[in-house]
């Protein structure tokens, strides 16, 4: 029974199960907590962000286990992690929500170092994790960096 609700868990709530694309699929809900969590103060996503990071390691690691694979493709908690950071103090929008899981999609399968690096060396729990969360992080930096310079367009489009 524990494995089983070990693995509906660590795949998504059944979503990293999908026969195509399980790490796109496997987002989904990470879409949806990040728009549950809106209105939540940003302390405190932040911290349930890490609070489902540091339940994703072992939980992941024991799915990977039961698996038999170092990094199972149906193992998506940690997609949904990294869509959390990626979409860490950004204000939501339509627009917004879809260049964020674009942006994270494409850090997390292009695997730019040291994504790549982490995702080939650190093993278990942590490494399933880590590589998505810095994905995460190199895609929130492009949601900012990409407002910011909207932002500048829009200023200097009125002035």
């Amino acid at each position: 029974m524990r494995t089983k609700v070990v693995l509906f868990l660590a795949q998504g709530f059944g979503t990293g199960r999908a026969p195509m694309a399980p790490g796109t699929f496997g987002t989904l809900p990470g879409i949806v907590l990040v728009l549950a969590l809106q209105p939540t103060p940003l302390p405190v996503y932040i911290g349930i962000t890490v609070l489902l990071l540091a339940v994703g390691i072992p939980l992941c690691g024991e799915a990977a286990i039961a698996l038999g694979r170092k990094d199972p493709p149906s193992v998506v908690w940690d997609e949904i992690v990294g869509m959390l950071v990626t979409m860490t103090a950004v204000p939501l929008s339509l627009t917004s929500v879809l260049a964020g899981f674009a942006l994270f999609r494409l850090f997390d399968i292009w695997k730019p170092w040291p994504i790549g690096w982490v995702d080939r060396r650190v093993g278990g729990g942590l490494g399933i994790m880590l590589d998505d969360v810095i994905a995460g992080v190199f895609a929130a930096l492009a949601v900012h960096g990409g407002l910011e310079v909207y932002d500048a367009l829009a200023i200097t489009s009125t002035a």
